[in-house]
């Protein structure tokens, strides 16, 4: 896939129905909802080959080509909402919009527990609507020009996921691609919130770094996640999509 696909691109937003390669990859985020609380939820992580997502110092700009930015684009035009976490913000400053791709940007979420973030990042000053989702007890009336979401904790202390689903159900955010990092990812991988996990694999060993998951640690082989994959050949890098329909690893009842 590359930018040769722009007329089928344009047909899938549009609403049409594609056979090519896009409609394969993207066609199960356009289908019909099927989760009882209404939303789908696709999670992304670019990784290198020996799953790092950043170098130890969280350097993470570029891991994947141009054409896996291209399609983090693309998921960021078909959803209602990106979301990202406050690391991601600190390191990466991103903007989070389409500017790569045709198609509307999305609402941007920042989950952000304790509400540490500066009102100078960049999503607070410009763009596409931002929401700021913080902790209740930590809520303020506004943060630069984003509007404060107000949520209950977990049991772990840090924001509650479902609650959170539920604020952007609300307003008519249905679909929602969580970006990263690789914590935000695993956060509502453990809960068991990810319809759909898409994984980009770039050929770059680094040797070090931070890693793609952070899960409970697995005690043996049993205790790992297995699933299906579909492959899509985004040259010069690799994308496994991944239909999770919402399971939990065994570690995380």
């Amino acid at each position: 896939m590359d930018a040769g696909d722009e007329g089928e691109w344009s047909a899938l937003l549009a609403g049409g129905q594609v056979a090519g390669p896009l409609g394969a990859l993207f066609g199960p985020v356009l289908a019909p909802l099927r989760a009882a609380d209404g939303c789908l939820v696709v999670g992304r992580l670019a990784q290198t080959l020996d799953g790092r997502i950043a170098t130890q110092g969280g350097v993470s700009q570029w891991i994947g080509g141009p054409a896996d930015l291209r399609h983090t684009h693309r998921l960021r035009a078909l959803c209602h909402a990106v979301v990202v976490g406050a690391a991601t913000v600190a390191a990466d400053d991103p903007l989070l919009t389409t500017r790569l791709v045709p198609g509307p940007h999305p609402v941007r979420v920042v989950i952000d527990t304790e509400a540490r973030l500066p009102a100078t990042a960049r999503v607070f000053c410009d763009g596409p609507p931002t929401l700021l989702a913080v902790a209740a007890d930590r809520a303020m009336p506004a943060h630069g020009m984003a509007e404060v979401l107000a949520l209950p904790r977990g049991a772990d202390g840090r924001l509650d996921l479902a609650a959170l689903l539920a604020a952007l159900g609300a307003r008519g955010l249905r679909k929602v691609f969580v970006e990263g990092g690789g914590v935000t990812v695993s956060r509502f991988l453990m809960a068991g919130l990810l319809d759909r996990l898409h994984v980009t694999v770039a050929p770059i060993i680094l040797g070090s770094g931070r890693p793609a998951f952070a899960l409970p640690e697995a005690g043996c082989i049993a205790d790992g996640m297995r699933f299906s994959w579909t492959i899509h050949d985004i040259a010069p890098d690799v994308l496994f999509d991944i239909d999770l329909g919402r399971a939990r690893p065994p570690l995380c009842p």
